[in-house]
């Protein structure tokens, strides 16, 4: 009996052993190995309808196999090996330098005039340094990045600080858009009053709030992938009803909208076609102002609701949070910031049409926000401006058809060894290592509706 018992347990332990192949270290390479693999298919030699095997043969033959397998391997070892000692060697670095940094932290946080300097000096680097750009750089920073700044903001209230999957969040940027093509006599529908462009922005603003808890009204009670697929559901809603109601929206064709303008009756000004750098300092502005609110916002009571409800909405409700006025609200919020972004997109651009509006952007957004780290302001800033300027960057580089490949072989990367993003809150950070940990099972965003089943 005590050696069929023996037999038993030597057996058990095989089982539970775990095997080279099945440790982290090796799963991580196995999935950059398949990421080159890829690579190398989607961005190598075109396939023919003459033969289908073509651009298979081709690629894997080719010497582009190898390059990408060379790269994943490097990325590899340099992160398994290099990394940890390069981590120890500037955590000794950090131990000697702890007694200045301490004195500059005290300073830091005691004399108010110091951080003022700083943000200054910071906002004297923002409206200057893009004066020295060309042109087409400061188009790009002006329709593409600052606009979508605005954007990611919004989004990361949803998903960053309430917990909530939004793949539809672009429907409140088209929202947004249409509105100020609606309030400025562009639709073939007219409006009961013209508006200025500028008072636009509060009227946008409230019907993305309106908007905003038209759906979170009805999906109170879904999390994760459930949330993500009625989001989606709204974005299509939206998205179709503007290419398909051609007599009220435009459609296909699109509408051309107002462009900026003042008048305060002793001095008027209009903003331009040519010259992007007026609408950059609007949208600084605008982008100035949203951070500041939402950075009190993170602070007060409501921000730690939504903490409350993204880390466990059980939780939550068990302690006193009203779960559903601070979704409701944190659908709301977020979608207002998206409102003032279409207004200022089809203002600046002067032309819009359902096709700006496609999931593709709903997407990107996402990836914004995770790339720079979910719940942190400053990261999402960081991720909205970087991976905007990158496909830009590659423009002359790469085939235009396979810049977002590169862009998703980076995600891909960064999820696999730093999925808190680039810059992440504190919070998150902490999450995440306790969830490795096995001390938590993870934040609220990746519970089912309903519920955990244990």
């Amino acid at each position: 009996m005590s050696a069929m018992t023996s037999v038993g347990a030597g057996a058990a332990r095989r089982l539970r052993a775990e095997r080279w192949y099945q440790r982290p270290r090796w799963r991580r390479l196995g999935a950059l190995l398949a990421l080159a693999v890829l690579m190398t298919l989607v961005t190598g030699v075109q396939g023919s309808h003459r033969d289908l095997f073509f651009a298979l043969e081709e690629n894997v033959t080719g010497v582009g196999l190898w390059v990408w397998l060379g790269l994943a391997v490097v990325v590899w070892a340099g992160r398994e090996f290099l990394t940890p000692r390069v981590g120890a060697a500037l955590a000794g670095s950090r131990a000697l330098a702890s007694g200045p940094l301490g004195v500059v932290r005290g300073v830091w946080r005691g004399d108010g005039r110091v951080r003022w300097g700083v943000l200054g000096v910071a906002a004297a680097l923002a409206v200057w340094v893009p004066s020295g750009l060309d042109r087409y750089w400061q188009t790009v920073l002006v329709d593409q990045i600052a606009i979508f700044v605005l954007v990611a903001v919004g989004l990361n209230v949803v998903i960053g600080w309430a917990g909530m999957l939004d793949l539809g969040f672009i429907a409140f940027f088209a929202i947004g858009a249409y509105s100020a093509a609606y309030w400025t006599g562009a639709l073939p529908v007219q409006p009961p009053m013209v508006l200025n462009n500028f008072a636009v922005i509060p009227v946008a603003v409230a019907t993305c709030l309106v908007a905003g808890v038209l759906l979170g009204a009805p999906t109170l009670r879904l999390r994760g992938d459930y949330l993500a697929i009625v989001t989606l559901g709204f974005h299509e809603i939206v998205y179709l009803t503007a290419k398909n109601l051609g007599d009220y929206t435009g459609g296909t064709r699109g509408v051309k909208v107002e462009r900026f303008s003042l008048d305060l009756g002793f001095w008027s000004y209009e903003w331009g076609v040519v010259d992007p750098m007026p609408y950059y300092y609007l949208l600084l502005v605008f982008i100035a102002v949203v951070v500041f609110l939402f950075w009190r916002l993170e602070h007060s009571k409501v921000g730690r609701a939504w903490t409350a409800i993204r880390e466990d909405e059980v939780a939550a409700a068990a302690t006193g949070v009203d779960t559903v006025r601070y979704k409701l609200m944190a659908f709301a919020i977020g979608a207002s910031t998206s409102g003032v972004a279409g207004v200022a997109y089809a203002s600046k651009v002067g032309y819009i049409n359902s096709e700006n509006f496609v999931i593709l952007l709903s997407v990107l957004v996402l990836a914004y926000v995770i790339f720079g780290g979910m719940g942190s302001i400053p990261g999402v800033l960081f991720g909205a401006a970087f991976l905007v300027w990158l496909p830009e960057f590659l423009r002359d580089l790469v085939d235009p058809k396979d810049r977002y490949m590169y862009l998703g072989a980076l995600l891909v990367v960064m999820m696999i060894y730093r999925p808190q993003g680039v810059i992440p809150s504190r919070r998150r950070s902490r999450e995440l290592k306790m969830a490795r940990s096995g001390e938590v099972a993870g934040d609220a965003m990746t519970e089912p509706a309903g519920g955990r089943v244990s």
